[in-house]
């Protein structure tokens, strides 16, 4: 189902829970949210459609790549960047870094580690910082 936007700075900055199976829908509604605004967004987290869980998922050429509690455990190349977000509006400045290893379960909670670069490593980052509660 598509979910709308949360455009709340106060409930953006609430760091998520863990999520569990129990979530499941929450996954398929930030799928489904994510296509309904690829035009201009190419990552979600859950938090932005008004569920507070550790979710993100990000959009990797046609397909979208579901993340379930992910954690940076590896991170290298740092810089300077500005960024938007589909729940605030304008750019605004932030560091990412150009490498990133993510640990994460996918969506069949299966765990997984994947090394991420450059635009999907920032995309990610981004994300992250979601669900960390934080806002770029």
């Amino acid at each position: 189902m598509i979910r709308p936007i949360v455009h709340d700075p106060a409930a953006l900055s609430i760091p998520a829970e863990l999520a569990t199976p129990a979530d499941a829908q929450v996954v398929t509604d930030l799928l489904d949210t994510l296509a309904a605004h690829t035009d201009n967004c190419v990552g979600m987290a859950a938090n932005m459609i008004g569920v507070n869980k550790q979710i993100i998922v990000v959009q990797l050429g046609p397909f979208a790549v579901v993340m379930i509690n992910p954690k940076i455990v590896d991170q290298h190349g740092a810089y300077d960047t500005k960024e938007g977000c589909l729940s605030l509006p304008g750019d605004r400045p932030t560091s990412r870094y150009h490498q990133i290893t993510v640990k994460y379960k996918d969506q069949h909670f299966k765990p997984q580690q994947q090394r991420f670069n450059d635009f999907t490593a920032q995309i990610i980052q981004h994300e992250l910082d979601h669900c960390a509660g934080k806002l770029i």
